[in-house]
């Protein structure tokens, strides 16, 4: 039962390391990529919103996130904080 912590907490590690909120995938964003481009990059957002045509979706969370808006399913612009 010992080693079941420090395993577990390995395990975590390595799924954080796998985060797609990443500065390399940040930098392979570009202006009119489809939506489903990247999406592909980094995973289905944890929040979107928008209104006529234009939306707003993030990535991550609050210290390390990467936003990217939309006009219609097109890359406008996007930005990131906390991307290594």
């Amino acid at each position: 039962m010992p080693l079941r912590t420090p395993l577990l907490i390995a395990c975590a590690v390595l799924l954080a390391a796998c985060s797609p909120i990443t500065q390399e995938n940040f930098a392979k964003l570009k202006p009119g990529m489809e939506r489903v481009e990247v999406e592909k990059l980094l995973g289905k957002p944890a929040e979107c919103a928008g209104a006529l045509g234009m939306s707003s979706c993030t990535w991550g969370e609050k210290d390390r996130f990467i936003s990217v808006q939309f006009a219609g399913d097109k890359v406008m612009m996007f930005s990131g904080k906390g991307l290594k």
